[in-house]
């Protein structure tokens, strides 16, 4: 097990680093664990509506840091960047993807997977009201944001710097996505970005609310 204060710290030297080190790569070992790390997160009732999208094509990225205010510095000097794509009509109950899912990787019993009829269409319908494709897609964006959060930890843990990207016109970056066959056909959309790489200038000063003011016991 590591150290308390190794996970810490890792916490503490992670930051939104605007400007990489365009001249340093991270190793494929490295990238690939940052990787297994957003690929072995948890989803709701495992059904993992995401996609990684890694964007090494140097003029893909140009065309979304046209639509990314937020990601002019990243964009250029990132090792990689991953774009996180979120399932939308898919994860509808009765789908085939969730159908398929349920049988092909979860390998559900039948018994399993009519349980999951009953409660999966009930989580929709009642308990979150998933009622629109907004809803729906929300949902699904709401999840990689797990992943995201695992891959940057990860990233941490072994000295890569990261930066989550939400600075970015949806509509137009999704479009950039949609015109180089990205989105396979609208079963996905675009979530979040992320940069990982090296650092070029220091860390500023990590910034929180005291614990007392966040936490709350019941």
């Amino acid at each position: 097990m590591l150290d308390k204060q190794d996970i810490l710290q890792a916490f503490h030297f992670r930051h939104a680093c605007k400007t990489f080190d365009a001249a340093r790569r991270i190793p494929d070992e490295d990238f690939q664990l940052i990787l297994e790390a957003g690929r072995l997160s948890p989803s709701s009732f495992g059904f993992e509506p995401w996609r990684f999208l890694v964007v090494q094509d140097t003029a893909l990225r140009e065309r979304l840091r046209a639509v990314s205010w937020g990601g002019q510095g990243q964009f250029p000097s990132a090792s990689h960047v991953i774009a996180l794509l979120a399932r939308k009509q898919d994860m509808l109950p009765g789908s085939d993807y969730t159908e398929n899912f349920m049988r092909d990787v979860q390998k559900l019993s039948e018994e399993g997977i009519a349980r999951r009829h009953t409660f999966y269409p009930q989580f929709h319908q009642t308990d979150f009201r998933l009622d629109t494709p907004r809803a729906v897609f929300e949902w699904s964006c709401r999840q990689t944001y797990i992943a995201l959060a695992n891959m940057m930890t990860a990233a941490a843990m072994i000295g890569i710097d990261s930066c989550p990207i939400e600075g970015f016109n949806r509509e137009h970056a999704e479009s950039v996505l949609d015109d180089a066959g990205l989105l396979e056909n609208g079963h996905f959309g675009l979530s979040v970005m992320v940069a990982f790489g090296y650092r070029v200038n220091p860390q500023p000063p990590k910034t929180r609310q005291a614990m007392e003011d966040v936490v709350r016991w019941a």
